[in-house]
């Protein structure tokens, strides 16, 4: 009820880059879970170093025990899923540590995870991460991605959406 007598919240959501790397589409991701978008829409990174921070403002909604993918809501309800390469649950949480805890406020730029970039090369499929929208059908009005060959962790905007 505020909400429409003092205005509408922003629909507008800028996912910010959670690794440095090159920015890609889910298409070229090697797993049919993510190229297929079974689990939303989104985008992929290539890793070019082995830190992961939050790519939007919200709260850890989940993070594996294993620490290899992290969930963030915003507050507008948008679900955001960093999956830190391919089959890397078969770790067990070797090469992975996790600096978040379920419940933590984030602010976009904080670090998440700090992961053994060759290990995880060594040991999984691939070190591509998805990062995805998790709730997209129910959430997102429009989506863009913004593919880039540098993105900076924290800074470069890798897509904009608008939330129903």
């Amino acid at each position: 009820m505020f909400k429409k007598l003092f205005g509408k919240e922003d629909k507008n959501v800028s996912i910010t880059a959670p690794l440095t790397g090159k920015v890609v589409e889910l298409d070229e991701v090697p797993d049919p879970v993510f190229s297929q978008r079974m689990m939303g829409d989104g985008v992929a990174i290539e890793p070019a170093e082995g830190k992961v921070v939050s790519p939007v403002d919200g709260e850890i909604v989940q993070i594996f025990p294993t620490n290899h993918a992290v969930g963030i809501k915003t507050s507008n309800g948008l679900e955001v899923l960093v999956h830190i390469g391919l089959e890397t649950v078969a770790m067990e949480g070797e090469g992975f540590e996790g600096h978040v805890k379920q419940g933590d406020k984030v602010k976009t730029g904080d670090t998440l995870v700090t992961f053994d970039k060759d290990l995880v090369a060594e040991k999984a499929k691939a070190v591509i991460t998805p990062v995805i929208i998790t709730n997209y059908d129910d959430v997102v009005d429009s989506f863009e991605a913004h593919y880039t060959d540098q993105a900076t962790a924290g800074e470069t905007a890798i897509a904009s959406v608008t939330v129903k």
